[in-house]
C-alpha cells in the first residue's frame, strides 16, 4: 500500500540525542576516550580562565569540536557552527542538547591563541598516547620516522622582494597579475607577504615550486600509532635534524627506542652517528654506493631490518590520513605555531580512531 505523504505539523517530540546515536557508532568509542583524556587535562583547562566574569563556552567542547572537524573533513569554522546547528550526531558528541544554540565562528578564532599561550593542543596530544601506552597498544623499542610538506595558505602573488613592495601599481587591486618569467625567486631574496615563515620549495627535478612547511611523524611500529609530531620550515631544517628533536622528546618521557625505521632521506653519516651514540640501530634504507659505517651488511643482515623496512611504509598511512581525511594537504592557517596545532588535534584524531578500532569490542 503506498504510504501518505502528511506535511509536517505542530507537535512536541522529546527525545535524547543519546537515542539517535547508534550503538554501534564509532564515534561512541572515541567519544569515551577523548572524554577520559579531557578530564586528565581539566587541570591545565581550569587554569586557563579566570574564576570571574561571564562564563564561556565550555573548553572541552571546542575541543572536542576540532576533533570532529578533523574526523569528517569540516573545512571551516563557520562551516562546523552552521552544522551543528542542525546535526543531532556532533551535539551528542558534545554533550549539547537539541534546544542550545551553536556557538559562533569567533569562538575558535578567540580561544585559539589561549589554547597556544597553554601548549593545550601539545599536551592533548600527548594525552592521547598516554592513553595508547596505559592500554598496551605501544612498544616502547620500535619506531619509524619520516617527513611530508604541507602547502602554506599564501599564492605565489604574495612572494615578493625582501626590500619592499613593487614599485608600480597593480592593475587589479583586489587581484593583481603577477609575470613571473624572467626573474629569479628565492628564500634569500624574497618572501611570502601573506606567510612569511613559509618557505619557496620544489619536491623534485620538473616539479614547480610552491611555498610549503614540512611535517614529521614518530610513528610506533607495533600498531602504526602516531607518538610525535613536528612542524618546521621546509628549507633551513633537515629532515635528519626533526628527527633528533622527536627523539630527544622521547627520551625525556624516559622511553628509549631500540630501532628507528627510516627512508633514504635519513642515509648521513652524522644521524647514523647521532642514532649510534643514543644506542639505537639505524634501520635505515641504503643509498646505493654510499658506505657508511654503523650502517652496513653488520646491520642490514638481521631480520629486524627487513621487518622495520617493512613497518615504516605503515607511517605513509598517517600522512595521508592527515592530509586527505583532517585537511592538511593544505593548511588554512598562518605559522609554524597554529600549523603546529593543527596538526596536533589532527594526529590526536587519527590516534584516537586508531585506538577505537584496536579496542576489543564491549560485551
Amino acid at each position: 500500500m503506498r504510504g501518505i505523504d502528511h506535511p509536517q505539523g505542530h507537535m512536541f517530540s522529546y527525545f535524547s540525542p543519546e537515542d539517535r546515536v547508534p550503538a554501534k557508532h564509532p564515534l561512541r568509542d572515541i567519544k569515551r576516550n577523548a572524554d577520559a583524556v579531557l578530564k586528565e587535562l581539566s587541570p591545565v583547562l581550569k587554569a586557563m580562565y579566570s574564576n570571574t566574569g561571564r562564563p564561556s563556552i565550555p573548553p572541552e567542547r571546542l575541543l572536542k569540536s576540532l576533533l570532529l572537524m578533523a574526523l569528517y573533513s569540516v573545512r571551516s569554522d563557520r562551516l562546523f557552527c552552521e552544522m551543528l546547528d542542525y546535526n543531532i550526531l556532533y551535539r551528542w558528541f558534545l554533550d549539547m542538547n537539541l534546544e542550545e544554540a551553536s556557538f559562533d565562528a569567533s569562538s575558535f578564532s578567540k580561544n585559539r591563541e589561549r589554547l597556544l599561550s597553554h601548549k593545550v593542543s601539545q599536551r592533548f596530544f600527548d594525552a592521547v598516547v598516554k592513553l595508547a601506552r596505559q592500554q598496551q597498544l605501544l612498544s616502547d623499542e620500535h619506531f619509524t620516522v619520516d617527513g611530508t610538506l604541507i602547502e602554506a595558505w599564501a599564492s605565489m602573488k604574495s612572494f615578493k622582494p625582501k626590500a619592499g613592495q613593487d614599485t608600480e601599481p597593480p592593475d587589479d587591486p583586489g587581484n593583481a597579475s603577477v609575470d613571473f618569467h624572467g626573474q629569479r625567486r628565492s628564500n634569500k631574496t624574497h618572501a611570502s607577504t601573506t606567510d612569511p615563515e613559509s618557505r619557496l620549495f620544489r619536491k623534485g627535478p620538473g616539479k614547480e615550486s610552491k611555498l610549503y612547511f614540512a611535517g614529521h611523524a614518530l610513528m610506533d611500529n607495533r600498531h602504526g600509532l602516531c607518538t610525535d609530531l613536528d612542524v618546521t620550515p621546509s628549507v633551513g631544517t633537515t629532515e635528519p635534524q626533526a628527527a633528533q628533536t622527536m627523539l630527544a622528546r622521547q627520551r625525556r618521557k624516559r622511553i628509549h627506542p631500540k630501532t628507528l625505521g627510516a627512508d633514504k632521506g635519513y642515509h648521513t653519516r652524522a644521524f647514523v652517528e647521532h642514532l649510534r651514540g643514543k644506542r639505537i640501530r639505524p634501520h635505515i634504507a641504503q643509498v646505493t654506493g654510499r658506505k657508511t659505517p654503523g650502517l652496513d651488511g653488520r646491520t642490514t643482515r638481521h631480520a629486524a631490518y627487513e621487518i622495520s623496512q617493512r613497518k615504516r611504509k605503515r607511517v605513509e598511512e598517517i600522512f595521508g590520513w592527515l592530509k586527505t581525511v583532517a585537511g592538511m594537504r593544505k593548511t588554512r592557517f598562518h605559522g609554524i605555531a597554529r600549523i603546529q596545532q593543527q596538526a596536533h588535534f589532527a594526529g590526536a584524531a587519527y590516534n584516537l580512531l586508531r585506538i577505537s578500532k584496536l579496542q576489543p569490542a564491549p560485551g
